[in-house]
């Protein structure tokens, strides 16, 4: 959907967790959260008596204020913001109420321990309010993850009308049935009027009216949410008496924005004679933060080298043993400002396996990309080393030499760069990445054309906690195997 704003913010009513599609369930979610977090104060609580009273004990001051912090600790979460409805599932926005809350306590602590010359032992404070957010951020990872989970079953799925045109409405289905972890199902659609009348349906989604029929089929679908895709025929003046309408039913208002997959941290709202416009800044790919972009990766490049060094010997030693020719295979790609360079894998095919293409038939995929399910030039051990990536391993040597990045878009073919949109080519403006939001959304299972939106979100869109973020979801979608072939 793109840069999505929310309006409305309804209070669902109470509901358990475990409450089925259309149910308030929202607030059983935040209920548990609460009790989790409440939790995790006593248990941090308790753990630094433990080793207080190894060490000598604790004075009453700072018992006292350890109780304290526990009992504060969800009322800060909740000031912060973790306890909103619509944060539900959203892990940046949960991990972020939760370290603003820690950093507000700490300096709570610290003025009011000047102020009244509290003898309080700094380690005290130091050490447990950055464990206690450390160990809420587990639960709260946890706590997310069992949500999605019960979304994949097709729980605690928010009914949406999605409104807009049919490409944009059908991209919009296909993205949500692919990502139900967002929490949102697709169950009526609203097109603009047109002389042939209304299609059936978009994508399987039944097309229950045009623009002027929103609040009534939101409340003929028992709809929790209405999302207006980017369109000329709404304009302000027709959102906004959406917006009331959909108000009188308690229905939630997504508007996406014209421009799309930009984050929210580049946009911001400037009032300007009365009216609020839409800042959008650049994307930084210049500068002190592609300097440490660089001083990163090649930093954990080098890192992830020492580590994995045994394993890196393991995979070797099993692709010279079970196939003859070469270990590493090496591939001309294309890499940032059109650049060429030669890319490391371990080879998982036959060796002179691409004379032997043209005779495969036809791609399982679309567009510029050739790629089949069950290629018969794969080996054994390369069927393994791809369902888990490992063969793309010795590309940490082309990070250090600084060819490629941690993150960042596939490093493309030359022949796939030739066939490549105006459009297309945004993606060479950074360097391509081991791993990216491609890799984490579902490899080669994903078309072409989702592909490059992901590679270029990616470049739109770029900051160092998006790569950490990436990172981190890389290990589960290599475990996984999901799309990898």
């Amino acid at each position: 959907m793109g840069a999505v704003t929310a309006a409305g913010g309804r209070l669902p009513v109470a509901g358990a967790f475990p409450a089925g599609e259309g149910a308030c369930w929202e607030k059983g979610y935040v209920r548990g959260a609460a009790w989790g977090d409440a939790a995790c104060g006593l248990l941090v609580f308790a753990g630094l008596v433990a080793v207080r009273s190894a060490d000598g004990g604790l004075y009453p001051p700072e018992l006292a204020l350890g109780a304290l912090l526990t009992v504060l600790w969800p009322l800060a979460v909740s000031i912060a913001g973790g306890y909103r409805t619509h944060r539900v599932g959203d892990g940046p926005d949960e991990y972020r109420a939760v370290l603003q809350a820690a950093t507000a306590l700490a300096s709570l602590v610290a003025i009011v321990a000047y102020a009244t010359q509290t003898p309080v032992a700094r380690s005290y404070v130091m050490a447990g309010l950055p464990l206690l957010a450390f160990v809420t951020f587990c639960f709260r990872y946890g706590w997310r993850k069992r949500l999605h989970r019960r979304r994949e079953r097709g729980e605690g799925l928010r009914r949406v009308v999605a409104v807009g045109h049919r490409e944009a409405v059908a991209e919009l289905v296909a993205q949500l049935r692919r990502e139900r972890y967002h929490g949102m199902r697709v169950v009526a659609a609203c097109l603009p009027p047109a002389p042939a009348g209304l299609p059936a349906d978009v994508g399987g989604v039944p097309v229950r009216g045009d623009f002027t029929a929103v609040a009534r089929v939101a409340a003929e679908v028992g709809g929790d949410a209405v999302a207006v895709l980017a369109c000329p025929e709404l304009d302000g003046v027709a959102l906004r008496r959406m917006s009331w309408r959909l108000a009188e039913t308690d229905t939630d208002l997504y508007v996406a924005a014209a421009l799309m997959e930009v984050a929210g941290p580049r946009t911001t709202v400037r009032p300007v004679a009365g009216l609020p416009l839409l800042h959008v800044q650049h994307p930084d790919l210049t500068g002190p933060r592609q300097l440490v972009k660089s001083t990163f990766d090649r930093a954990g490049a080098l890192l992830v080298l020492l580590l994995l060094a045994p394993l890196l010997a393991g995979i070797h030693l099993a692709v010279r043993v079970t196939s003859g020719g070469p270990v590493i295979f090496t591939q001309t790609r294309v890499g940032k400002d059109g650049r060429e360079f030669r890319l490391l894998k371990f080879r998982t095919m036959v060796v002179g396996a691409e004379s032997l293409q043209a005779d495969l038939g036809a791609s399982d995929g679309d567009g510029v990309l050739f790629k089949l399910r069950k290629d018969p030039r794969v080996t054994p051990v390369g069927a393994w080393l791809r369902r888990h990536s490992l063969d793309e391993l010795p590309q940490i040597i082309n990070v250090l030499a600084g060819d490629m990045s941690l993150v960042g878009p596939r490093p493309p073919l030359p022949a796939e760069v030739a066939r490549y949109g105006a459009d297309v080519h945004r993606r060479l403006v950074v360097k391509p990445g081991m791993t990216g939001l491609w890799q984490v959304s579902g490899r080669s299972d994903l078309s072409w054309e989702e592909s490059v939106r992901l590679d270029l979100r990616y470049v739109e869109n770029w900051s160092l906690a998006l790569d950490l973020q990436i990172l981190w979801k890389t290990w589960s979608a290599v475990v996984r195997g999901t799309g990898a072939y």
